[in-house]
């Protein structure tokens, strides 16, 4: 009996550790396995970092703005499609890390939003761009979400980010320190910029022309002055493109739709007609400093935070110059019968009271 029972414990502790005991894992083909299983993955993100980085520099030069309609009505020729496929291929098949969302934040956080510009405030330049966009419109109607608001209209000189409020003060101080030296560039005269004649980049953006000359030079001066003013108070400019200034009109990248309805670029014969079309003369008066993400004023423009204007001669207008020639005259009259009437005094020939001799008196005292 005492055998029996001692058998039958061994047989049940033995069961009980069978029972308790994990199954039995070949370790080694299991290893192999999950690496073989991991090893695509790590090599799969490798490469998608190593595309990222070497596409990193145009990246940063395509500097989207978070409003594109905004981005867009400034003129920018930045290929916001590529930011998109890129985004899509990288969101693709694998969960954003943290350091992804980092990135996508600082990114998002130094996106331009102030501009310094030039207005355009000649309505003559304004209702021409406006006439030749309906005429656009008549050859093609589905581009109108592409068309650039006129009441928009302005050259910029720079692009910036201002993420607080000091930031703005900084730059509101800057263009107001700019008085004096822009004065000193323009020397009191008056800084015309003649548009003629429509271009376009890529056959994607249609512009106005500016009408080579001085003036260019001078509004390039312009520019690379303010660019100074703001960067040797902190503020970079946040495109380093060579300064072009144009008029932007029309930008198909404003209507990303176009594309799926076959719109990819602007026909050849569209803008033929406007290649030597006048549009007027723009006075520069003044340069602002606008927010690109604030409510637009009441006449459409952008919220301007700060304007500095010139003090230049203004050229007077036709009744100005009317008046100014009678008065000239008046004043020519009244000089010459007084140096007359002096003249004749301090000789003695003619008494005070009397006027010049005339025929028959010469005549009289000849006899």
């Amino acid at each position: 009996m005492q055998c029996v029972t001692e058998t039958r414990s061994e047989d049940i502790t033995s069961c009980s550790l069978q029972h308790h005991q994990p199954p039995h894992i070949n370790t080694t083909e299991g290893v192999k396995k999950a690496i073989k299983k991991k090893e695509p993955k790590k090599s799969k993100k490798k490469r998608k970092e190593r595309r990222a980085a070497g596409c990193s520099d145009s990246l940063m030069s395509e500097l989207p703005f978070s409003n594109t309609e905004i981005w867009t009505e400034l003129g920018f020729t930045g290929s916001k499609s590529g930011v998109k496929k890129k985004r899509k291929r990288g969101e693709s098949g694998r969960v954003e890390s943290e350091e992804d969302g980092d990135k996508k934040k600082k990114k998002q956080a130094t996106r331009p939003n102030y501009f310094v510009s030039v207005p355009i405030t000649n309505p003559k330049i304004k209702e021409a761009v406006e006439e030749v966009q309906k005429l656009v419109l008549e050859r093609d109607v589905r581009l109108s979400p592409a068309l650039i608001p006129v009441d928009t209209l302005h050259i910029t000189l720079l692009v910036t980010h201002l993420s607080t409020q000091q930031q703005l003060e900084v730059a509101v101080s800057a263009l107001c320190d700019l008085q004096d030296s822009l004065d000193t560039l323009l020397e009191g005269r008056s800084l015309v910029l003649p548009f003629c004649g429509v271009g376009h980049f890529k056959q994607e953006v249609a512009f106005v022309q500016i009408t080579g000359g001085d003036h260019l030079s001078t509004l390039t001066h312009m520019a690379e002055r303010v660019r100074k003013a703001f960067e040797e108070r902190g503020i970079a400019s946040a495109d380093d493109k060579a300064f072009k200034p144009h008029l932007t009109f029309l930008k198909l990248s404003r209507a990303p739709k176009l594309r799926k309805q076959g719109v990819k670029k602007l026909s050849p014969t569209l803008l033929s007609d406007f290649e030597s079309r006048v549009f007027g003369d723009e006075c520069v008066c003044r340069v602002d400093l606008c927010s690109m993400l604030k409510k637009k004023s009441a006449d459409g423009y952008y919220h301007c935070e700060k304007s500095v204007t010139f003090s230049v001669k203004k050229a007077p207008d036709d009744d100005e110059l009317v008046s100014l020639s009678k008065r000239l005259v008046e004043d020519a009259v009244l000089r010459a019968v007084q140096q007359y009437t002096e003249e004749t005094q301090h000789n003695g020939s003619v008494p005070k009271d009397e006027g010049p001799p005339g025929p028959t008196d010469t005549q009289s005292n000849t006899k």
